[in-house]
Parts: structure tokens; C-alpha cells; sequence
């Protein structure tokens, strides 16, 4: 139990959980702060359901009881708080506070979250992932597009066989080529795009790996993914930050090459002597 978060716990149980246990565990995982200390029925209260919902949800994720369940919430919730109480700025009147000064201030917070034990975790194990994998599909549709194409460019420089696909949908024709080995890699951020949660269930139901990159992990995609990199998990936010996501994606890309750094470079050389040979860019 102590080898997995909450959040972790409640993503692998999801598909086993009643609808009415979904709707708390949701409510649960988005509002750790308040949940780490209220009672069952306050919580069921809050989360629309009753008491005894909340109570059967422990047993479902196999604790002993909802106490028991509390103190993991408990325990995710100072482990995520911890790096960043220490780094808050220290607050000015709201007066004299600008809008570009809470801008920074949210960008420096989610950037701190991603070094959270669980997000580590699961960096590590895209990484093996996609060093691992003899093709690597990348899907993004719609605002999830400037991402998905940003690091489909920046992977084709660490390794071949690295596919995008693009908006005029091509989704079939190169998902044909992928194999057991295969990894489908999703970006979907709000509002969720309909063709990429089609996308994902195609590739699960072919029993292909599956890695999201979203905004949380019980999104859409995020459900159904073996592996789910987040960036603005309980972040109140109208808008999800594009800095954080490559940021995230940036420490993917240096876990690989810290992995697998003497294939990538053999690899690179033979891209810089194509692009010399072809004068590719201006120097």
C-alpha cells in the first residue's frame, strides 16, 4: 500500500470502481487539501454522495478503512506541499500585485510539482518506454497540437521511427505499422479532443503501450493509459501552461539521453552529416 500514492491507487482501481465511488475518488483527488481532514460524511456531502460511498471506496482501493485511506491522503498532501511551501513568495498586498507577477508565480509552482516522487516515477518509466520501443506514434489534436508536434521534432533527434500524426488524419494508416513494441504517445488538455480519446482507446484495445501527457490523471486519456505524465494536478488554473508541458517533456528528453546517450549520439552524427551534406540550416 505504502509503494503507492493515492492518486496511483485510485488510476489502477478506476475501471473496478462504481459510479459513485468514480464520482468521490475524483472529488478526492482534486481537493487533497480538504480531504485529508474532513470526515466521511463532510466529504460525502461535498462530493454529492453518500457516506457510505466514501466509506465503500476505502475498501474498494483495499485499505483497511476510510482512516486508513485519509492518512495516504494525508501523507500524498504533505509530500506535495512540502517542496513548495518552502519556495512561495513571500506575499505583498494583493493591491500592489500585478497580473504578471501571479502569472510567474503559478508557472514557478507547477514547475516544483513536477518533481513530486510520483511524477518522477513515472518520467522514468516513459523514458524506458520510449528508448525501449521499436515505433513511437505521437498524437495531438486541436490546443494539444503545438505540443505533441513540439516533441515528435525534438525525439526524431534522439531516435528513428518516430511518427507524428497530423490533423488531416493520417491516424490509421501509420498506427498499421505499429507492433507490440510500439508506444502511442497522446496529449490531450482541455477541452479534451474527441478524435485523440478514440485514438487512445484504438491503441489500447490493440494492446499497444500507451503513455498520456495531460493536465490530470484522471482525464479522459488518462484513464485508460498505462502511463500518465501530469502537469497541473490541482492547479486552478483557466488555461493550462504551455511552459510546464515542455518543461515536462524537456526532462523526458534528458532522462533518455542520460539512458541511452552513446546510441543517440551515434545517432545524431548521422543526422548533422545529412543536414551538412544537404545544407539543411543556416548557420
Amino acid at each position: 500500500m505504502d509503494q503507492l500514492s493515492f492518486k496511483q491507487l485510485v488510476k489502477e482501481k478506476f475501471s473496478q470502481l462504481s459510479p459513485g465511488q468514480k464520482k468521490v475518488a475524483t472529488f478526492m483527488i482534486e481537493n487533497l487539501e480538504e480531504c485529508s481532514f474532513h470526515t466521511a460524511f463532510q466529504i460525502g456531502k461535498k462530493a454529492e454522495v453518500s457516506e457510505t460511498t466514501v466509506i465503500r471506496l476505502s475498501y474498494a482501493l483495499e485499505f483497511e478503512g476510510f482512516s486508513d485511506m485519509q492518512l495516504c491522503i494525508q501523507k500524498q498532501f504533505l509530500q506535495q506541499n512540502k517542496d513548495t511551501s518552502y519556495g512561495n513568495w513571500k506575499e505583498s498586498s494583493s493591491e500592489k500585485e500585478n497580473s504578471f507577477q501571479k502569472i510567474i508565480e503559478k508557472e514557478v509552482s507547477l514547475l516544483r510539482n513536477l518533481l513530486e516522487p510520483t511524477n518522477i516515477e513515472e518520467i522514468w518509466k516513459t523514458v524506458d518506454k520510449l528508448i525501449q520501443a521499436d515505433h513511437v506514434l505521437i498524437v495531438g489534436h486541436r490546443i494539444s497540437h503545438v505540443a505533441a508536434y513540439w516533441f515528435s521534432n525534438m525525439l526524431s533527434t534522439l531516435r528513428g521511427n518516430v511518427h507524428f500524426c497530423s490533423q488531416s488524419g493520417d491516424f490509421y494508416e501509420k498506427f498499421c505499422n505499429l507492433t507490440e513494441q510500439s508506444v502511442v504517445v497522446a496529449f490531450s488538455f482541455p477541452r479534451y479532443a474527441k478524435e485523440t480519446f478514440t485514438i487512445a482507446e484504438c491503441t489500447k484495445e490493440h494492446e499497444i503501450s500507451l503513455i498520456s501527457v495531460t493536465d490530470r490523471l484522471l482525464s479522459p486519456v488518462g484513464r485508460i493509459s498505462d502511463i500518465v505524465l501530469t502537469t497541473e494536478e490541482n492547479v486552478e488554473s483557466g488555461s493550462n501552461s504551455i511552459a510546464s508541458v515542455i518543461c515536462l517533456l524537456e526532462l523526458v528528453i534528458a532522462g533518455m539521453y542520460e539512458k541511452d546517450q552513446k546510441r543517440i549520439q551515434s545517432y545524431q552524427r548521422k543526422l548533422e552529416k545529412l543536414y551538412t551534406n544537404f545544407g539543411l540550416f543556416i548557420e
